[in-house]
């Protein structure tokens, strides 16, 4: 009984030595890094988390106070429907773009490993969150 429990064991023992092996822990594969798809909607996702974050910034007039940016609006108050907020709202617009960029990037990292589709769906759908943050962020900073 002994050897049926020692070849077990080195069994089982040479599945999980290969299940962490360092060359399968790498970061991000070498397939990932040279699919150009991927490559071009990672690069736009840079682009236009960078791009919200700047706009917010550029728009701020930091000398005009923190109060009197309109950052909700409510259709059902009627003629008073634009809530006026402080700096806060409109820089979380900026904290969104950039914590969206990277999660769709660690997503999209851990995602191709599984299923290519599932990473360019994922870095697609990043790109139309950003886009209606970009917009959502500049209708509300001209409203200022």
């Amino acid at each position: 009984m002994p050897l049926i429990y020692k070849y077990k064991s080195a069994r089982l023992g040479e599945r999980c030595h290969q299940a962490y092996n360092r060359s399968n822990m790498t970061p991000t594969s070498k397939k990932y890094l040279q699919d150009k798809l991927i490559l071009l909607l990672l690069s736009a996702n840079v682009f236009l988390a960078f791009l919200c974050a700047a706009l917010v910034f550029l728009r701020l007039n930091f000398g005009q106070g923190a109060e009197g940016y309109i950052t909700e609006y409510r259709s059902n108050l009627g003629i008073s429907a634009f809530r006026v907020g402080d700096l806060a709202g409109l820089l979380s617009f900026a904290g969104f773009a950039v914590v969206l960029g990277v999660a769709n990037i660690a997503l999209s990292i851990r995602a191709y490993r599984v299923r290519r589709e599932l990473s360019l769906s994922i870095l697609a759908a990043g790109l139309l969150l950003l886009l209606l943050a970009i917009i959502v962020s500049n209708a509300l900073m001209v409203l200022h």
